[in-house]
């Protein structure tokens, strides 16, 4: 993985980035690549209290707050901004404001690599409005400035649509930053880190490939 002059992560939720990204956010910090992180809401309609539940509806955003404030620590993000959209409601942002939003925060933080969600492919409505929003002000930016994008996809159907992801980035050195970042969302994670762990005590290979191998798309332009 290469040194970038600066990464921007842009995702909707609290624990978006821990699952799917944090051990490729990890080993950019390590190589010495400054990290924004553009999380755009606190989560607070999730419907994880703990397990077993240890908080409630309105005290629900603080917690997932300090969450990712945590996770973001473990990863060594210097850089987390809190956008202050409501959970849930991404889909329905007026699309020019939400892009020029995007736009505003990628000319200020200039990175020469975006990684967000892949629209269409990444199940939850939130998550694909946000990726769009990403792809539509990448695209307002003339090609040859343009930085790349790499984009998360999980549905049942990318790969068949999508073909075979062109990233896939083996985080074994950073594994117990990952495992950190995932334990630091315990509001959303607590039951299902518990089993990973044992997944990972007993190197069940689905575990095993789900945790260590972290799987992009690089977006491609037609202009």
């Amino acid at each position: 993985m290469e040194k970038e002059r600066q990464l921007l992560v842009v995702f909707p939720h609290p624990d978006d980035e821990a699952f799917g990204v944090s051990g490729t956010i990890a080993t950019h910090v390590a190589n010495g690549t400054p990290v924004t992180y553009a999380c755009l809401t606190l989560g607070e309609m999730g419907r994880n209290m703990g397990n077993p539940p240890f908080t409630n509806r309105e005290n629900l955003p603080k917690i997932r707050k300090e969450e990712l404030k945590n996770a973001a620590s473990i990863l060594g993000i210097q850089d987390l901004r809190m956008m202050g959209y409501r959970d849930k409601t991404i889909e329905f942002e007026d699309d020019d404001k939400l892009t020029n939003r995007m736009l505003s925060l990628i000319e200020e933080v200039k990175p020469s690599l975006i990684i967000t969600f892949y629209p269409g492919y990444a199940v939850h409505p939130d998550h694909d409005a946000t990726g769009a929003a990403v792809v539509r002000a990448v695209g307002k930016i003339p090609s040859a400035a343009r930085p790349t994008l790499h984009c998360v996809a999980f549905s049942n159907n990318c790969v068949e649509e999508l073909g075979e992801p062109d990233i896939v980035n083996n985080i074994n050195a950073v594994v117990e930053k990952k495992l950190g970042a995932i334990r630091a969302h315990r509001s959303q994670t607590e039951q299902m880190f518990a089993n990973m762990s044992e997944g990972l005590k007993t190197q069940d290979p689905k575990v095993m490939a789900r945790i260590l191998h972290e799987r992009f798309w690089t977006y491609k332009y037609t202009d």
